[in-house]
């Protein structure tokens, strides 16, 4: 076995001041979250005809304690520990979870982690649109004149954040910390000035009033559920960027920070609320004294912008693990970043993302109409992430730790299904949205993943073993030519098409045969000392099993180079190498039932416009020789 190098990633990166690691997760990891004190108690609170301390002292209280138990106790404190060599987020638990299991049970898991993926891209497009908006109507609190220009101010401002993205983020990433650092800083502060001024809003840090408040009206409270969510939107952030800035970084600026200002941001909104019900049209920026009303809204702007930033990072990086672990197919990704590997860029993606949330801010017009589609994606990834939890979380632990999980995560289960089916009521006043998004993407998953299946199952049914072939060539050798061909082969161990056409047509060989199958492993980094196998099949050809990691990109000259330096016997020159490839035209068998002729016709489709394997694999297109053939399935 030989060994290749990889390319760095941001997480194996040499240890950073704890400062400076801390400071990086508050403009990433937060923004989200740290957005809700806009529209949370407003959405929350506007629906009730008269307003009294009892309803306020309710919802701040289920705020409160939805905080903790979600966010402090179920994530930071719990999933969190659920992690990928260090990785998290929805698909890296879902290969965690089908670890060992083979049939139905591999197939749940999976969906599990396939529906919490898809749902995420409808968040991914709610999420900018009602951040920026709801930061823009304060406007209309400095002047009723101004109301007109939210929609377009908000598509200005959304329409700017699209068009930088293929010039990336570094430059101005370096201020998302402090920017966030001072919306924190300045949301708190301006809620410890309302709270001190109004002190007895505090009594809602007692669970009395959630308990009192839901025993009282359950239906009505239920309802309210799709609204008080809104305050932990994004907690599913803190898991999924845990990779890039570590668990201890994670928890210790939402204990240290996050947290209290987001309480006193909520409280000093009740307070405000308790003093003037009349504040309801927009207590968050009423917050602020008139003088700091302009810059808060400047501020709120901003902030908007970095968790729309992130958000949209997050469907480039979602992406990209999908394509690695053959849920997607092979899209163009660029690198916008010499330095950090986690900055990408996917055209395709952003493009698609623009359109979908222009069009989200145009018709509806309003953040308060989008809170309505905003609570189903985030319960429902929320809902995913507990259900894949329950196969790896207890399987850590043994006897009464077991079951200290066990009746955890049934408590958080709860709590989850209490959410979504909340959620599940707004359908038909928003939330179709992100349940159209999600089914179209989830149906294309399954579709390509299922597609490849009966592909290479084709495949392989039509090939021969490639030892077999190659010693019995031996036997009648072709015409030998100087250098070295290099097959990439789908199926490791067969005779790739490539090979037999090149045979047939040109009836020639290299002196020298590498077959190359690129695999993706289950863990998000392969280090570089296990990057590839290789395995000598006569005097003059080998194949190699080259593997990566679902979060990071092929690179095949790159191994060959390494490939070069450990075997120097193999003859890797750049001017004598040449690759050989197939390209498939997939075509459908007729004779099929409607559903299953209409879902191979999906795959052909997504199939014919995949990125080409020579630009995903990182191959020079001067040194491919395609061979092109049909494959019916």
């Amino acid at each position: 076995m030989s060994r290749l190098n990889s390319e760095p990633s941001a997480h194996s990166d040499p240890l950073r001041p704890g400062a400076a690691m801390m400071l990086g997760a508050l403009g990433v990891v937060f923004g989200d979250i740290g957005t809700s004190p806009l529209y949370a108690i407003k959405v929350s609170l506007s629906g009730f005809a008269q307003l009294d301390q009892h309803h306020i002292f309710g919802v701040l209280s289920l705020i409160f304690w939805l905080l903790t138990i979600v966010v402090s106790i179920k994530y930071v404190a719990c999933i969190m520990r659920a992690d990928n060599q260090g990785e998290g987020g929805v698909l890296a638990l879902m290969e965690l979870a089908k670890a060992g299991l083979q049939g139905k049970k591999k197939w749940v898991y999976t969906t599990f982690g396939l529906i919490g993926a898809s749902l995420f891209y409808g968040d991914s497009v709610i999420t900018p649109a009602i951040s920026v908006m709801s930061a823009i109507e304060g406007i209309g609190v400095v002047s009723d004149t101004l109301e007109s220009w939210v929609v377009p101010l908000a598509l200005i401002i959304l329409a700017g954040l699209f068009a930088i993205q293929s010039y990336g983020t570094g430059a101005m990433g370096k201020l998302f910390g402090p920017v966030m650092l001072v919306w924190f800083l300045t949301i708190g502060v301006l809620g410890l000035w309302r709270t001190i001024q109004t002190p007895l809003v505090l009594q809602a840090l007692n669970p009395v009033w959630a308990l009192q408040f839901v025993s009282e009206a359950p239906w009505e409270v239920f309802l309210l559920l799709g609204a008080i969510v809104l305050a932990v939107t994004g907690a599913e952030t803190l898991y999924v960027d845990m990779g890039h800035f570590g668990r201890k970084a994670i928890r210790r600026v939402w204990f240290g920070l996050v947290m209290p200002c987001l309480v006193f941001a909520y409280f000093g909104q009740g307070a405000l609320l308790l003093r003037d019900p009349g504040a309801i049209k927009n207590p968050f920026f009423l917050l602020a004294p008139g003088y700091l009303l302009l810059p808060l809204v400047v501020l709120a702007a901003a902030a908007a912008i970095i968790a729309s930033q992130a958000v949209i990072s997050g469907a480039f990086s979602l992406t990209r693990q999908a394509v690695q672990l053959g849920y997607w197919p092979r899209m163009q990704i660029e690198h916008t970043s010499a330095s950090t590997e986690g900055q990408i860029y996917l055209p395709r993606v952003n493009s698609l993302l623009f359109i979908a949330v222009m069009l989200l801010v145009v018709g509806f017009g309003s953040a308060d109409r989008l809170a309505h589609a905003y609570g189903f994606a985030v319960t429902g990834t929320m809902l995913m992430t507990t259900l894949l939890a329950f196969r790896v979380l207890p399987q850590q632990s043994s006897g009464l730790s077991r079951w200290v999980w066990l009746v955890s995560l049934t408590l958080f289960l709860l709590i989850d299904i209490l959410l979504f089916s909340s959620n599940t009521l707004k359908v038909f006043d928003g939330g179709w949205l992100p349940l159209g998004i999600g089914l179209a993407i989830f149906t294309l998953m399954v579709t390509w993943n299922l597609g490849r299946e009966k592909l290479h199952q084709a495949l392989f049914d039509e090939q021969n073993s490639l030892t077999e072939f190659m010693r019995n060539l031996e036997d009648y050798p072709p015409v030998r030519v100087p250098g070295t061909a290099v097959f990439m082969s789908m199926l490791y161990g067969t005779v790739p098409p490539a090979l037999l056409h090149n045979l047939k047509h040109n009836k020639v060989l290299h002196e020298q045969v590498l077959f190359v199958t690129v695999q993706t492993a289950r863990v998000p980094y392969v280090p570089f000392h296990e990057r590839y196998e290789i395995e000598r099949l006569n005097h003059s050809s080998w194949q190699v099993k080259a593997t990566w990691g679902f979060k990071q990109e092929p690179n095949v000259p790159q191994m060959l180079e390494q490939l070069a330096q450990d075997m120097p016997e193999i003859n890797l020159e750049p001017l004598q190498v040449s690759f050989f490839m197939s390209r498939q035209t997939v075509l459908v068998v007729r004779k099929l039932p409607l559903v299953a002729r209409l879902q191979r016709r999906i795959f052909a489709f997504m199939a014919r416009n995949a990125t080409r394997s020579t630009r995903f694999y990182k191959i020079p297109p001067n040194r491919v020789v395609e061979m092109g053939m049909q494959q019916e399935i």
